[in-house]
Parts: C-alpha cells; sequence; structure tokens
C-alpha cells in the first residue's frame, strides 16, 4: 500500500511520518510538502495547497492519504486549500483521505477560526471514495508554550472559567497512522483527546507544580486580549484567530474526552503532566 503525507513538512506531519515508520508493515510511505525531502525509506514529493497543479503528481499512485491543513490564518484562505487537497486527491484516484479536523467543528462562517474545517469535512464527505475525519482537541505543547509566556505575569488567561482535554501532538499522529494502517475507518469521526478534561485552575495548578512558580487563571474581558495583542502589532486575522479559541475554550467546545487516541494507536494519550515536565523543565 502507497501511503501519502501531505503537510509533511511540520510538526504533526513529521511525527506521523515516524509513527508510519515505526510501524510500518512494508507500505511505502510518500511525505509531501512544499520543501519535500527523502530519506529513511520515505519518498519525498512537492505538493502545495496554493498550486493544485503539483498535488497531481504529488497524489499519483496513493491508496491512501493523510491530509494536514496549513497554518494560513487569512480568512477563507485554509478552506480553499482544503477544498483543493481534497479535490485533487479525489482526481489523482486516491482510494481513502483522512482529513485532519478540530474539535468543535461545525457550520460556521469566515472569519471564524472553525470555518475552514467546516468546509473541508464537508468537502470530503461529499467527494470522496472513503473518508475519515480525526478532529484534534487544542495541543498539550501549545499550552506549554502559553505556560512558558505567562510565568512572568504569573496568570494564564481566558474569558471565562473552562474546560479543555489537552492532547499531545505524538498522540494525534499515533491516532492518524492507526486509522491509514488499520482497516474499518472509513465514514468516521474520530476525537482525538486527552484522557481528562482541565480546568483553567487545574492546567495553571498543574504548571505551578511542575515550573514551582506560582501561576494562577484570570479570566479577562475580550476587549483586553484584543487591545493587548493589537498594542503588540499582530495582524487582524491573527488576533480574531486566537480570539477564537478562546471564545471555543469558552463555549466547552474542547471539553470531550474520548478513548479514540488508544482505539487508533493502541496505547494511552499522554498526561497533560508528562508533556509539562517534558517541555517546561
Amino acid at each position: 500500500m502507497n501511503i501519502g503525507v501531505s503537510g509533511a513538512s511540520g510538526n504533526l506531519g513529521k511525527a506521523i511520518v515516524r509513527e508510519l515508520q515505526a510501524r510500518n508493515q512494508g507500505h511505502k510511505i510518500v511525505a509531501i510538502s512544499r520543501t519535500p525531502k527523502s530519506s529513511d525509506g520515505v519518498e519525498g514529493r512537492e505538493g502545495d495547497y496554493d498550486k493544485p497543479e503539483t498535488l497531481a503528481t504529488a497524489y499519483a499512485g496513493l491508496d491512501k492519504v493523510i491530509l494536514i491543513p496549513t497554518g494560513d490564518l487569512r480568512p477563507g484562505m485554509r478552506g480553499s486549500q482544503n477544498e483543493t487537497a481534497i479535490a485533487a486527491a479525489v482526481a489523482a484516484g486516491v482510494k481513502h483521505i483522512v482529513l485532519l479536523s478540530a474539535a468543535g467543528t461545525r457550520e460556521q462562517a469566515e472569519p471564524a477560526i472553525g470555518a475552514s474545517y467546516w468546509r473541508g469535512e464537508q468537502a470530503l464527505i461529499k467527494s470522496a471514495p472513503q473518508w475519515t475525519i480525526l478532529r484534534m482537541n487544542y495541543y498539550a505543547e501549545a499550552l506549554a508554550d502559553e505556560v512558558k509566556q505567562s510565568a512572568s505575569s504569573g496568570a494564564l488567561t481566558g474569558f471565562a472559567e473552562n474546560k479543555v482535554a489537552f492532547v499531545s501532538r505524538e498522540d494525534v499522529a499515533a491516532a492518524a497512522a492507526g486509522i491509514v494502517l488499520t482497516e474499518g475507518h472509513s465514514g468516521a469521526i474520530y476525537n482525538a483527546t486527552g484522557a481528562k478534561s482541565y480546568t483553567g485552575a487545574e492546567r495553571a495548578a498543574l504548571a505551578s507544580e511542575v515550573l514551582g512558580t506560582q501561576i494562577g487563571f484570570a479570566v479577562v474581558p475580550v476587549e483586553a486580549l484584543q487591545t493587548g495583542m493589537a498594542q503588540m502589532g499582530l495582524p487582524d486575522f491573527v488576533i480574531n484567530a486566537v480570539v477564537g479559541i478562546q471564545q471555543d475554550f469558552a463555549s466547552g467546545a474542547f471539553d470531550v474526552v474520548t478513548g479514540d487516541v488508544e482505539k487508533l494507536a493502541g496505547r494511552p494519550p499522554k498526561d497533560l503532566r508528562d508533556v509539562f515536565v517534558a517541555n517546561l523543565k
């Protein structure tokens, strides 16, 4: 079987390729990106979501492909990229397409950050011969980065006390690899989550324990976050994305716990404490 990873140069893409290599059963692995590299039995192919002509060659001969959306936060861009990649994979004859999406995905209009995932999911369901969707919760590693930035101020912030089942990047990668390496996943929508949802106060307490420095959790007005980021010179589309994520936190979109990582990866998801220890010390 020929398995492609589209978006293979990013952190998640690299992690998926590593998982496929570690669990390989004689399959051919193709790493697709704008900056392709071949190594360790992995074929690199050029494929750019903004250049559809490159995707026809990139996806040629693949039986299954994992599509990882870009981090392009400009309104409408990622949605168009998702649709372009899916159309190219279908045209290339890929039998099974796996799309990485986000927890809480629902019908939304631009510039909502979830709009691109909704567009991608709908295009996939309507056109792919076989499909699977893997919705990711918020990265535990991204939370660790926020803890580092918040250590000086002494507080993590949010728009409300909320609960999030943070998941490690490696767990998402292992789940994605499990989908393409085993059968029975066509038409399924999975949610890659941690084993527990943490409130703002709980994750602040855990961060404090690991760092040995007191960090709290503070509820802030939306306007305060917007003003602070604007003063940092961040563009509006980045500010809107960050605000949108925090609003999703507050609404409970990421307060979902499933056993899907263990089912697909064959092992339990990493504990948030272990991710903190690995990234904060």
